[in-house]
């Protein structure tokens, strides 16, 4: 199929919802599809000189590559002249599918009986983020909804009757796949991991040597520092326990900068923050720890604002599963859509004496935590992207 993806985060950036942008696209090439991207170009008067595609692939660990396009965009019009020319080009383009994440390129597309497959990663929002979400589900044409979680499916099932009755006679377990109308359906699509970029992995004290990273028993976390990320929590972890190392990979450098300030001043000397790491050698990193923490608070802010706990997939958990390393995470009802007690120690997000008890039971029983390693790593088979992107389309275009 000829499809074209339009996405409203920027290309190149080290924001989550930019990396899945490009790993979503590159499972869409291994599936054989033509794949052409399109993301706003905000800069545009001051002619930018693009990444090429090499640039892209190194940057964000593809190996699959498919052109992206930059579209003009002013930032006073909030995407909508954005989503309306690339809706344009796809037009033009002839394409078979729309495959967008922003509303308003999906609400154009409908316009234009393009077939259209939205990712959902959160409610519709703003004032007139609801009402074009119904317009949308009114609009003739087929659509495909691939909301990120179960409990954000339920969420936007309260635009639909047909679709609360829908989801209501699922079972509870994944894939889940609605057909709400002759032309709407639904897949809940969690995120995903590339499973091959974790095989061969060294064994912790050899990626550590190789990183120049301390020896011994080592805690990892991977990924932005913002709140609700639980790194409070992980400081006093690091308190407690004076003989485990501590590494925090990733961040933005102004969030790294004021951690190391703060860490400096508490007289922690056990926890080591790399900063920005390339995608492509981030597994690398995570094989580094003997543990993988994942401490979410209840309340969770994301690269563009709101609060996310209750609906979202951190990309983080896949690449955790993948690892082969046991995971230590909040339970919280979106996060145990996938983690469970076989496969991970679940804890209270505001609980340092949980964390500290089962942070202990990795150092004094390495064999039940290898054991939850194992099983995470048997279960993340069917979060591959490749996987994932097979589930979103399957049957779309010769439905009934």
């Amino acid at each position: 199929m000829n499809i074209v993806c339009i996405s409203a985060s920027q290309v190149p950036s080290v924001s989550a919802n930019s990396i899945q942008v490009m790993k979503a696209c590159q499972a869409l090439v291994q599936l054989g599809h033509h794949v052409r991207l399109l993301v706003p170009e905000m800069n545009w008067r001051k002619q930018p000189v693009h990444p090429t595609q090499e640039d892209l692939a190194a940057f964000y660990g593809l190996h699959t590559s498919f052109p992206v396009e930059w579209v003009p965009a002013e930032r006073y019009f909030k995407k909508y002249d954005f989503c309306r020319s690339a809706v344009k080009q796809a037009r033009a383009y002839s394409a078979d599918l729309v495959y967008v994440w922003p509303l308003q390129a999906a609400l154009f597309a409908a316009s234009h009986q393009l077939p259209v497959v939205i990712e959902m990663h959160g409610p519709p929002e703003g004032n007139l983020g609801p009402l074009m979400f119904k317009l949308f589900l009114r609009l003739p044409g087929k659509k495909r909804l691939l909301p990120i979680t179960r409990a954000l499916a339920g969420m936007l099932s309260t635009y639909s009757k047909e679709w609360r009755s829908a989801l209501n006679q699922e079972t509870a377990h994944e894939p889940c796949a609605l057909h709400i109308k002759p032309n709407l359906s639904l897949v809940v699509s969690p995120n995903g991991v590339e499973v091959e970029r974790y095989y061969s992995l060294p064994e912790p004290e050899q990626a550590r040597s190789e990183l120049g990273l301390p020896q011994g028993f080592t805690a990892g976390y991977t990924g932005h520092l913002y709140a609700g990320r639980g790194m409070g929590l992980l400081v006093k972890l690091a308190q407690r326990f004076p003989a485990v190392n501590f590494i925090w990979v990733g961040g933005r450098e102004e969030d790294v900068n004021s951690w190391r300030t703060r860490l400096k001043a508490d007289g922690l000397n056990n926890i080591t923050l790399t900063g920005f790491i390339e995608n492509n050698r981030l597994p690398r990193y995570q094989a580094a720890a003997d543990v993988l923490l994942m401490p979410y608070e209840q309340t969770i802010a994301g690269s563009s604002g709101g609060n996310s706990a209750s609906y979202a997939s951190p990309m983080k958990m896949f690449e955790y599963m993948a690892c082969g390393r046991p995971i230590l995470s909040s339970n919280l009802p979106v996060i145990s859509e996938v983690l469970n007690e076989s496969n991970a120690l679940l804890l209270p997000p505001d609980d340092p004496e949980a964390w500290s008890s089962a942070l202990q039971t990795c150092l004094d029983s390495p064999e039940k935590c290898t054991a939850l390693a194992r099983k995470a790593l048997q279960d993340v088979q069917q979060y591959t992207w490749i996987e994932r992107a097979r589930r979103a389309l399957d049957g779309f275009l010769v439905e009934d």
